[in-house]
């Protein structure tokens, strides 16, 4: 598989014109632009707007093909392939080293923008006034970046870059309402997977449900998941998974018979402090102090 470490390599082979800044490309694709056939990671960030015709993607060993209007997001050395790629329209991408923004806001600023570990089929759909303001700041980074670069280049192109990504994160947002409104909240889907697992004995034999369990059930990425159910009930997957537990291990305490370290290591829990502090957390008093309180 190839890295990609310079854009100077990638450009070179992908037939790209050479790069204004050894840090950051900026690639305006007219009806076709590809970076190869074959699968390769970079040094990169990388940000693309598209509206395919025909061809496929694939990001993180997932599959798209689709034909509508689309903002896609690449991390540094994520799997990537795009293959025979044309284009109904004109589309960009923004390749920018992860080493141009040290030093920058945005360094810590683009690790809480959980898209970039989103899987390509949940790449972000324009609407065409939301495509429209998404170009309008490619153009200004466009225009800044074939100008004579000063001391004022990198922090203009960086805060641009940080407003596409500020309303991508907004835009996200309102497609995870859309998508609830016309396939279903997430949360219930969720909470389906979720009894399934506690009914069919999987805490006892695979211990605590993961994340990721959940997110493959559901055919989505772990963050993605995350997003959405926090978008619907303002709690994280991993939270809802721990809701649950709490949930169950109330109720078990109940039983007389039963002692908290039995009650913990029935809900998957193979560490006892770690199950009393979940506990405490979320009851606001320890297992313990919980079953007393129900047998007084």
């Amino acid at each position: 598989m190839q890295h990609f470490k310079t854009l100077s390599e990638m450009s070179r082979m992908n037939g790209f014109p050479p790069p204004e800044n050894p840090m950051i490309g900026v690639v305006r694709c007219n009806h076709s632009c590809s970076i190869g056939d074959r699968e390769f990671t970079s040094d990169f960030y990388m940000i693309g707007v598209k509206k395919i015709k025909s061809g496929v993607i694939l990001y993180g060993r997932t599959k798209y093909d689709h034909d509508n209007g689309c903002m896609s997001f690449f991390k540094p050395r994520q799997v990537i392939q795009f293959k025979n790629l044309e284009f109904e329209e004109d589309g960009f991408l923004i390749f920018f080293h992860e080493d141009y923004i040290n030093g920058h806001p945005l360094h810590d600023e683009i690790k809480k923008y959980g898209y970039f570990e989103y899987e390509a089929n949940e790449a972000l759909h324009l609407s065409p006034k939301e495509e429209q303001t998404i170009w309008e700041l490619f153009n200004q980074i466009e225009g800044e970046y074939r100008n004579n670069p000063d001391e004022y280049s990198r922090g203009i192109i960086l805060a641009h870059i940080d407003s596409i990504l500020k309303y991508a994160q907004r835009y996200y947002k309102r497609q995870f309402i859309n998508r609830g409104t016309g396939a279903g909240r997430m949360d219930g889907k969720f909470q389906k997977v979720l009894n399934a697992y506690f009914e069919n004995g999987l805490l006892q034999s695979q211990g605590l449900p993961t994340v990721s369990y959940m997110a493959s059930q559901l055919h989505i990425s772990p963050r993605y998941l995350s997003d959405v159910l926090k978008e619907e009930t303002g709690k994280t997957a991993l939270e809802l998974i721990h809701i649950s537990l709490i949930g169950e291990a109330k109720n078990l305490l109940r039983a007389v018979d039963q002692s908290v370290g039995e009650i913990a290591y029935s809900l998957g829990f193979e560490n006892l402090p770690y199950f009393s502090r979940l506990f405490k957390k979320e009851v606001g008093v320890t297992p313990k102090e919980y079953k007393r309180q129900l047998l007084n």
